[in-house]
């Protein structure tokens, strides 16, 4: 999907088919899906066991308050997925708590735990900390994302406490930056690597994409590239150590209140009623970014510009002359 996110983030006509529906393209889904297919489709190739819970699935039909009551099931959105969801795991959709989905996916890890038969690879969704803006009467920007980081925290501490850690490991990526405010890049993410082989207590600062994380999951998977974005990225061996610390994770409690609500009165209230929040990535990210910075910091602070910059990496053996340097 490398070659498709910039067209669509720039505004420039593209749909948003990034997570299934329409016409198919391939086997595999519409034209946003990779000739080869996605990773559940690369473990399909190689017999690699997969299940995943909310990503590329959406409601069947029914109101919101059946969805909310557990009345109305998912659907995978593309083929590689259909047989390897969970129907019972609330897809997108930012009125239902991360925590809720966390049962759903805690009580079906400990049937496989029980029977001896977890997937090799699963992929699990939790999007709550896209957060609802300030929309009055939703949760405010920052008990959103806590209320997120406890479900994450959840996820860690019951598979850390499980028979099956000590050849596990959790990937844990926010599923894009979309120009968020950082002093060193806008671009960026935070990343977080836990099992027993990755380093404790570590921050690597390593120059890694998303696709590194991929191409690390996947010679984990035993699984070969899919494109040459993962083929060329650099694995995440800084961030992994040999010998392994079976010592688990504990949860941490929420520091603020996650029932706090937004009021009528808060700032970008009105602007956050517009936004399109029925689906991932659809807000203008600009404004957005604003209304959050704000809600967090105070309505007077003054959020900071985003700063890019350029990363290069000159071919290895490769001499600059006077003009190389000059450009550079």
């Amino acid at each position: 999907m490398e070659k498709f996110w910039p067209t669509n983030y720039a505004s420039r006509g593209a749909v948003y088919l990034s997570e299934g529906g329409g016409t198919m393209r391939n086997a595999y889904g519409n034209i946003a899906a990779p000739m080869n297919g996605y990773l559940w489709d690369a473990a399909a190739r190689h017999s690699v066991s997969y299940r995943s819970y909310g990503e590329f699935a959406h409601w069947a039909p029914g109101t919101e308050d059946d969805r909310v009551a557990g009345k109305v099931k998912a659907v995978a959105s593309v083929p590689g997925l259909v047989g390897h969801i969970n129907e019972s795991y609330p897809p997108w959709d930012l009125s239902i708590p991360d925590n809720r989905r966390l049962d759903v996916w805690e009580k079906d890890f400990a049937s496989q735990v029980a029977q001896g038969q977890v997937p090799t690879l699963s992929i699990v969704r939790l999007g709550n900390d896209h957060t609802n803006g300030t929309r009055p009467g939703t949760p405010t920007p920052r008990a959103m994302v806590a209320e997120n980081d406890l479900a994450v925290g959840r996820l860690v501490d019951v598979i850390s406490h499980s028979a099956v850690w000590k050849d596990s490991a959790i990937f844990i990526l926010e599923d894009d930056a979309q120009s968020g405010p950082d002093h060193v890049d806008a671009h960026r993410s935070p990343a977080l690597v836990v099992s027993p082989f990755s380093r404790r207590r570590t921050v690597d600062s390593t120059m890694y994409s998303t696709s590194a994380l991929l191409r690390t999951m996947e010679l984990i998977l035993g699984l070969p590239p899919m494109s040459q974005y993962d083929a060329s990225a650099t694995p995440m061996y800084n961030a992994m150590q040999a010998t392994p610390d079976l010592q688990p994770f504990v949860k941490l409690s929420a520091r603020i209140s996650i029932d706090e609500k937004n009021d009528q009165t808060a700032y970008g209230a009105d602007a956050s009623m517009r936004m399109n929040l029925a689906e991932a990535d659809m807000a203008p990210e600009r404004e957005l970014n604003e209304i959050l910075w704000r809600s967090i910091k105070g309505t007077g602070s003054a959020m900071p510009p985003a700063v890019r910059s350029a990363f290069v990496r000159p071919a290895r053996g490769a001499a600059l002359d006077d003009d190389d340097d000059d450009r550079r």
